[in-house]
């Protein structure tokens, strides 16, 4: 949600387990809950910006105005839901085929015909080596400065600057490769070189309705 020009693509597992019936059914209570939740969101956020603009001091208030704006204007695709056994391989294989159909649509993706330098491809082979390999710990952290030091011993990115491999960066941080938040200060020297590790990472922090949880506890 906040990210410009999202495009999500909803999963739902665990097919074996229902009727055909139940599936079709869960599916539409799933794309209707989303649908609700995307329009409560909208009106959350136009109710917080009129609370700001109506105030006594707005200008008080630019920053969060700014913000909240910005939020506002991100557009958020949902895809329609893809159901799918993970036990029966010929569904993974749907899923699959429903992933790659999505991407190549260049309504969704205009990215997707932007023909990149050959240097790209090298430094991303080369970043995914350097994740696989032994020496790399668990996390995936590693020093901005470091991993070109690292890049730089490949004989043929031997001349790699600072300054392009941080646009070599922005674009693997796009595609979902590496995780680099250049915009906050105190990570813009951290490079993410195994996502899923935030990701769970993300699991054990944030929880759905976890306000709603707490206060169920009596």
């Amino acid at each position: 949600m906040r990210v410009p020009n999202s495009v999500v693509l909803p999963v739902g597992t665990h097919v074996d387990c229902c009727h055909e019936q139940e599936v079709a059914e869960k599916t539409h209570d799933i794309m209707a809950r989303i649908t609700a939740m995307l329009a409560e969101r909208k009106s959350n956020l136009a109710h917080f910006i009129d609370n700001l603009e109506g105030s006594e001091d707005p200008k008080f208030y630019v920053d969060q105005w700014e913000r909240l704006k910005e939020m506002e204007s991100c557009t958020l695709t949902i895809l329609n839901l893809v159901a799918v056994n993970c036990t029966d391989h010929r569904d993974i294989k749907k899923l699959e085929a429903a992933i790659l159909e999505h991407v190549k649509n260049e309504e969704l993706f205009p990215e997707v015909v932007r023909v990149l330098p050959p240097v790209y491809r090298q430094v991303e082979a080369a970043i995914v080596d350097i994740a696989r390999s032994e020496e790399m710990a668990d996390h995936g952290m590693m020093d901005l400065q470091y991993l070109l030091s690292k890049l730089s011993q490949h004989e043929h990115l031997a001349g790699l600057g600072r300054e392009l491999l941080q646009d070599i960066l922005r674009y693997l941080h796009r595609i979902g490769l590496v995780v680099w938040y250049e915009e906050i200060k105190h990570l813009e020297s951290t490079v993410f070189l195994q996502p899923t590790f935030l990701i769970t990472m993300f699991k054990l922090l944030v929880r759905y309705r976890l306000v709603q949880q707490l206060e169920s506890i009596s």
